[in-house]
């Protein structure tokens, strides 16, 4: 797998604006990496490419693939 430090995180346009509920995500070959962005060293879930794509549509109606 890619280094922790290699990926490009991105962050929820959704995440609170008082910087108090960030959430970021990273892709991966298999699938994507979430974390909390305050506590970028803390515990990472990973999710696998189908339930990934299956998250992406469910919040875009309409999206072919994420």
């Amino acid at each position: 797998m890619t280094a922790l430090s290699q990926l490009t995180w991105i962050t929820s346009s959704y995440s609170g604006g008082s910087g108090t509920e960030c959430v970021e995500c990273a892709r991966i070959p298999a699938g994507a990496l979430i974390r909390d962005s305050k506590w970028a060293d803390g515990p990472i879930v990973r999710v696998g490419a189908e339930p990934w794509k299956a998250f992406v549509r469910s919040l875009w109606p309409g999206t072919p693939s994420a």
